[in-house]
């Protein structure tokens, strides 16, 4: 028990016990003393409860910490036990599952439905310290699995927010309005305004499915063993990536896809500058400029950039002075740092006419507001279909996701076109 807790009722017992004192008419020497004696008590328990709160405050504070945190570590201490291996089976040869994924995957089932088996986003993440199991005694000996090329992922070097949405529809007020301060001219004069405050919602709907098909032969089942678990998720979450990637910046808005960044600039209201001139520093400065005036970013290093590895090469091979050997690429890192650039083939379009252009895009993070966000429902919902290749033994797996794109504040986002 508290110890504030426990001189709260000793003071109760004080209070009752000089009630009954107090509503005698004649004392004796005894009671007299006794209320002395509980009057000192009670005004040095009063000195004690109020030392004991500010100790239990500051316990209490420290275990509200751990308790803000304590359920996020259970969930990834959870999400590391997951075993894809246990869903391959599962789908392959009907396995029950069991432990830790068995638990994980009831719980998704709770709050979505899905046609085959839900698999966790943290799940699909590489995993450190992944071993091969070793082979058995063969001529020939099969070596760990060798990953196909993907391009890095580049939706969270450019600051996009990912928001696991369980159901239904997600949006955002955004203020639009432009409320400002006036002085009152005279002493009797009214202040400005009154001006309307007013917001536009940004929402995030499931109306776009992303999906991925794998056909695993019988060859690789029986050949990689547990190491197919591994092999699996990486290429699963290499081929999430990229085409996220593409549909973040370079969505169409038709045919199923979100409608991406850098395509739907207009319709997002992001301000398009077409530079039609050569790669150079100047161009960016001019759009960081522009984020400094609208009060979205305090300073070049609060700006992330993205461009093309052409870009670079050019940026690189232009020299300002051959005497200093200065390139436009060296005043461009010096303002904003390198760890803010991404260079990527796959968010971007390839340069493209006579001469070749290309487009880059700039973003930067406002009071805390991501400048792109995208939504993702639930798990990624993992499909078998032992029938199509059952002739050859084989298995197909589909994966099925749910994602949207969406902007709050087109000023924290510039592209810059025409850059030859």
């Amino acid at each position: 028990m508290l110890d504030s807790v426990k001189i709260a009722r000793r003071q109760s017992e004080i209070r009752q016990a000089l009630a009954e004192l107090v509503g005698k008419e004649d004392l004796t020497d005894d009671e007299t003393r006794s209320m002395d004696d509980m009057d000192r008590e009670y005004r040095q328990n009063e000195t004690r409860y109020r030392a004991s709160l500010i100790a239990e405050d500051e316990e209490r504070r420290e275990a509200g910490d751990e308790l803000e945190t304590r359920s996020d570590k259970e969930w990834s201490e959870l999400m590391a036990r997951f075993e894809m291996r246990q869903v391959a089976l599962a789908l392959d040869e009907g396995r029950a599952l069991s432990g830790q994924t068995a638990e994980i995957v009831t719980e998704l089932r709770e709050k979505g439905g899905y046609r085959g088996v839900p698999v966790p986003w943290q799940a699909l993440e590489i995993r450190a310290g992944e071993t091969v199991a070793s082979g058995t005694p063969d001529p020939i000996q099969t070596r760990p699995i060798i990953d196909r090329l993907f391009p890095d992922s580049v939706a969270s070097r450019m600051g996009t927010q990912m928001i696991n949405i369980d159901h239904g529809e997600v949006e955002w007020p955004v203020v639009t309005s432009s409320v400002a301060a006036g002085w009152a001219d005279g002493e009797t004069a009214n202040v400005a305004g009154p001006t309307t405050f007013a917001t536009t919602d940004k929402a995030l709907a499931p109306d776009q499915n992303l999906g991925i098909q794998m056909r695993v032969t019988r060859k690789s089942l029986k050949q990689s063993g547990a190491a197919l678990e591994a092999a699996i998720r990486r290429d699963m979450q290499s081929c999430m990536a990229q085409a996220l990637d593409a549909a973040i910046f370079l969505g169409t808005g038709a045919n199923g896809q979100p409608l991406g960044v850098i395509t739907g600039a207009s319709t997002y209201g992001i301000t398009d500058t077409d530079l039609s001139g050569a790669a150079a520093w100047s161009a960016f400065r001019a759009a960081v400029v522009r984020f400094m005036t609208a009060n979205a970013a305090g300073s070049p290093s609060a700006v992330r950039m993205m461009i093309r590895p052409e870009v670079w090469d050019t940026m690189d091979d232009t020299y300002i002075d051959t005497g200093t050997g200065v390139t436009e690429w060296d005043r461009l890192v010096k303002n904003i740092p390198m760890q803010n650039i991404a260079m990527t083939t796959n968010g971007l379009a390839a340069p493209a006419g006579d001469p070749a252009e290309s487009i880059a895009l700039l973003t930067t993070s406002a009071g805390g507001v991501a400048p792109i966000f995208v939504g993702t429902w639930g798990a990624v919902d993992l499909i078998r279909d032992p029938y199509t290749d059952a002739q050859s033994g084989g298995l197909r797996l589909t994966g099925l996701v749910t994602a949207d794109v969406t902007v709050a504040r087109p000023k924290q986002l510039e592209v810059v076109s025409g850059i030859q």
